[in-house]
């Protein structure tokens, strides 16, 4: 009788099932990080795998999903995902924006006054040489 090496088997596809995934996932990241468009034809190209196999992962289905480019959107300039802003953080850039703003308003104040005194000072010098020379 032989013996049951159906175990080999189950682990090789596993293996495979699981090499399959991980050039999947790097795909998606390769894209994402490039700037690419995401869709999955283009993961599917650059992982090596089928677009009906992308459908059956339910996660990597997801995030191609949510990562992909938006009706609207010209399709060669989609941004990255880890580059997309949130709007909590467009808030804080904002009033850090103003801020800013409030800064420079203040020293442009400031320094029109100290021109406008040493401008001041200047011609009550000039005023006071020519009242010496008697001009």
């Amino acid at each position: 009788m032989r013996a049951d090496n159906s175990q080999h088997i189950v682990d090789a596809a596993r293996r495979r099932s699981e090499y399959t995934r991980s050039k999947a996932v790097q795909a998606l990241r390769s894209l994402d990080a490039a700037g690419e468009p995401i869709t999955f034809e283009h993961v599917a190209k650059r992982a090596g795998v089928s677009r009906s196999w992308l459908y059956t992962q339910p996660d990597l289905r997801a995030e191609i999903e949510q990562l992909r480019v938006v009706p609207g959107q010209r399709p060669g300039s989609p941004v990255p995902a880890r580059q997309r802003t949130s709007d909590a953080s467009l808030l804080r850039r904002l009033e850090a924006a103003n801020t800013r703003v409030r800064q420079l308003t203040e020293e442009n104040r400031r320094l029109r006054d100290q021109v406008s005194s040493a401008l001041g000072e200047q011609r009550a010098d000039r005023i006071t040489r020519d009242q010496a020379r008697g001009r």
